[in-house]
């Protein structure tokens, strides 16, 4: 069985900071892109980053450009979401996704697997 797990969500204050985890199993996805993804509430679920398979390219979001980041440890299938300045308007559920596809996609629709999603809530 296929998984994505999120952890590392919470209520942080504004200017904070804080690290989203995602790991998968059932399959390896160490050949897989991985991204993520967030929902507030009353909008559409919106790109946030996205990193190539090799670690090498990465793509981010105007939004959250020089605030997060976004990396893997293959080694461990798993995906991180650094994210530094934290400001109310982060404040989403967060979902990791992977994709095998021949670009790095912000489109959902691209996206394979999906993870359930950890709440950030950025208090002011």
């Amino acid at each position: 069985q296929v998984q994505l797990i999120e952890s590392g969500g919470g209520l942080v204050q504004v200017g904070g900071s804080m690290k989203l985890s995602c790991v998968a199993s059932g399959r390896a996805f160490s050949t897989y892109h991985r991204a993520w993804f967030r929902q507030a509430p009353g909008k559409e679920r919106e790109f946030v980053a996205v990193i190539h398979w090799t670690g090498g390219s990465t793509r981010y979001a105007d939004s959250v450009k020089g605030r997060f980041t976004i990396s893997r440890d293959n080694a461990k299938n798993t995906v991180y979401l650094q994210m530094n300045s934290l400001k109310p308007e982060d404040t989403a559920v967060y979902s990791c996704a992977a994709d095998r596809g021949v670009t790095l996609y912000r489109e959902a629709r691209n996206y394979d697997y999906w993870g359930q999603g950890t709440q950030v809530t950025v208090s002011s």
